[in-house]
This record gives structure tokens, C-alpha cells and sequence, in this order.
């Protein structure tokens, strides 16, 4: 039988399932330039996943680690045995590889690297492979990463957004554009523009995903008044 390979005819078939719009977008704008790799579908909760991976028979599912009904992704392994998962996390450490062994996955990617990592991790889990972080792994139970080195610790400045500020953030992560966030706020798109550029220089982050990831991870949002 002849193993799975990429072929320039049928290219590997991706669905995507993240709570965050920006981040299921980011994916998509991420793949969009792979000739080899093509999103056919996207789903907010473990529900949708299910639904739309019986659905549509995708080769691969990139699945968000935090999303709510994690456990219920069970159903579709056992259903649709043909999909490998691909978990994205924001760490890797044993509980996240014990996680995507309990949900039948395949490779887990950091979420904060998928600009480097993530069209390798698909091709690799599609030919067969697993994969952990960045590289490709034997197997998931002897792939925990090798502890860092300890390093001083770093005094970050603790970073203050305005009011106004937070409410582009949530907006980002409700995948609103800037003409969406414009009107919303009855502002003019250039003023959005402003505020989005103070916003990533002083989160340190250029992009539009990057800046959901890092609102996610600081919870920016739940700090908004």
C-alpha cells in the first residue's frame, strides 16, 4: 500500500478549529501561499469540529489545545480514525503531550512559533511522522523537550493600554477589521490605524496574530473596564 505523500494534484486538506476568529484568519492568511495545503474549513468550538471534520474528511485538523469540549474530539478520532491532529498550545510540557495523546493527536505546534513550525509539523504528521515543537518526533510519549536552561530572570516594564486601546484589542480577537472597528466606535479608520500601531509597539508584536496570541496569553482582554 503505498504511504501518504504530497502530491501537486491533491494537496493536504486542513480544517481549523480555534475559539479566536483572528487566530483561525491567521492560519488561513499562514497557508494561503502553500500550492501543497489548503484550508477547507475553520470551527469556533469542539462541536463545530466534529461536525464539520465528519463533514468534510479533512487530512489534517490543527485544533486548538484550549478549546472548551476538548475531551468530546474523542468521538471524532474514534469516528474518523483517517484525520490526524495537530494540537497548537502556548507551552509544551508533559500534561500537554499526556493531552494530545488522550485525544489521539499527532503533533502539538507552539502557537507563538506556527510561522516556523506549522507547515512543517503538517507535512510531517501527513507523511506519517509525529511532531513536537520543532522537529519531528518518534513518538509523543518519549517527547518531552529537554529542560531550558535557567536563565536571570528579565524585569519586564509593565505594559499600560488605554480604554480605547483594549476595546481595538478585543475587536481584534473578534476578527473585526478596520473599517469594522471604525464604524463600531464611530471612528475614522486612519485614528484605527493609530491606535493599532501604539498597540504593537507596546506589546512588541507586528501582527494582527501575534497580537490575539499575546492578548490571550496577558488575558488583555478580561482586563478591560
Amino acid at each position: 500500500m503505498a504511504s501518504p505523500e504530497i502530491s501537486k494534484t491533491m494537496p493536504i486538506r486542513v480544517l481549523v478549529a480555534d475559539q479566536h476568529p483572528v487566530i483561525r484568519i491567521g492560519v488561513e492568511n499562514l497557508l494561503h501561499t502553500e500550492t501543497e495545503i489548503t484550508v477547507v474549513g475553520e470551527a469556533g468550538d469542539s462541536h463545530q469540529a466534529i461536525a464539520r471534520a465528519l463533514e468534510l474528511s479533512p487530512d489534517i485538523l490543527l485544533l486548538a489545545l484550549n478549546l472548551p469540549g476538548l475531551d468530546a474530539m474523542r468521538i471524532m478520532v474514534n469516528r474518523l480514525p483517517a484525520i490526524k491532529t495537530i494540537l497548537l498550545t502556548n507551552v509544551i510540557s508533559q500534561p500537554e503531550i499526556q493531552r494530545a495523546q488522550d485525544v489521539g493527536a499527532r503533533g502539538l505546534v507552539l502557537k507563538d512559533a506556527l510561522l516556523n513550525n506549522l507547515t512543517s509539523a503538517i507535512r510531517a504528521v501527513f507523511a506519517g511522522k509525529y511532531w513536537v515543537g520543532d522537529h519531528r518526533a518518534a513518538s509523543l510519549s518519549n517527547a518531552l523537550p529537554a529542560s531550558p536552561k535557567k536563565q536571570a530572570p528579565v524585569e519586564k516594564k509593565p505594559i499600560t493600554l488605554t480604554r480605547r486601546e483594549l476595546q481595538v484589542v478585543g475587536c481584534v480577537l473578534q476578527g473585526s477589521s478596520n473599517r469594522d472597528i471604525a464604524h463600531q466606535f464611530h471612528l475614522s479608520e486612519e485614528t484605527v490605524k493609530r491606535h493599532l500601531s501604539n498597540i504593537f509597539d507596546k506589546t512588541g508584536v507586528s501582527t494582527r496574530l501575534e497580537l490575539a496570541l499575546y492578548a490571550i496569553e496577558h488575558q488583555l482582554v478580561a482586563s478591560r473596564s
